[in-house]
């Protein structure tokens, strides 16, 4: 009996195809088509965006524990700083030793060493008080210098050219800038977070940072305890009367604040 043969020719006849298809299944993957590819071998660009890697971020990359528990304090000294706000003009002519203590203004140590001038409270009293009222959250910035460098500056201070500069001459300079600046930094014409965030950024220790500054700040309360001394009464019945209409002066302070900040944020963004 003869066997047919076509189903043998069929199957010879398949081979070929079958290889083709192999053939054409095993293309190097710098030929497959996107949907071809498997997920780690697809083009970076089609992989989803990393939402850490953000420049207006101070840290690189997923935070730590350490970069989280900065950065809300940093959050939160605003924060104190505008809930202060509405009792600075009222504590200023009844309370200014108070004002001193909690927010170290400018106002509130001349109001205060103007009291004393008249006989209620003490000249050095004020400026012990003014230590703790002025530096209590300077400390932060120099921490979030020490922890992220150059990227916390460049937050601080904006990405245009006066920032580039600043962070030229302190990679320059180191602690030949920062140890005088730390002490100067309350008569500076730049913000105070910048000159501590260089203090951390450049390894000065953080005793050292708040001894230079406590002696800069003392200073900078002691020029003002002599005004408000000398002035004396005058300066006090300037406070007094503050205190009398303090609601519309917080507004103003208020309404100066939120419109400086906007002014700011403009500023960075061009």
């Amino acid at each position: 009996m003869r066997v047919s043969e076509e189903p043998i020719a069929a199957a010879e006849g398949s081979a070929p195809a079958t290889a083709e298809s192999a053939e054409q299944g095993a293309q190097p993957p710098d030929q497959q088509s996107p949907d071809q590819q498997h997920p780690e071998q697809q083009p970076a660009e089609q992989q989803p965006p990393d939402p850490w890697q953000n420049a207006r971020l101070p840290w690189e990359g997923k935070p730590r524990r350490v970069d989280i528990a900065c950065w809300a304090a940093i959050t939160l000294s605003g924060l104190y700083y505008f809930a202060l706000l509405p009792f600075r003009a009222s504590l200023v002519g009844t309370h200014p030793l108070l004002s001193v203590l909690l927010n170290g203004s400018t106002e509130a140590i001349v109001s205060a060493a103007a009291f004393a001038k008249v006989g209620h409270g003490s000249i050095v009293v004020v400026l012990l008080a003014s230590i703790p009222g002025l530096i209590k959250f300077d400390i932060i910035y120099w921490w979030a210098g020490r922890l992220w460098g150059e990227r916390v500056i460049q937050i601080f201070s904006g990405r245009g050219k006066r920032s580039q500069k600043f962070v030229a001459r302190v990679n320059r300079s180191g602690r030949w800038l920062t140890w005088p600046a730390v002490v100067l930094s309350p008569f500076l014409p730049i913000p105070d977070a910048l000159v501590y965030a260089a203090a951390g950024w450049t390894g000065m220790s953080w005793v050292t940072f708040l001894v230079l500054d406590a002696i800069g700040n003392l200073m900078w309360a002691g020029l003002l305890a002599g005004l408000g001394w000398a002035l004396g009464q005058h300066a006090v019945n300037v406070a007094q009367e503050i205190s009398k209409y303090g609601l519309w002066f917080s507004i103003a302070i208020v309404v100066l604040v939120v419109a400086s900040q906007m002014r700011g944020a403009r500023a960075r963004a061009s």
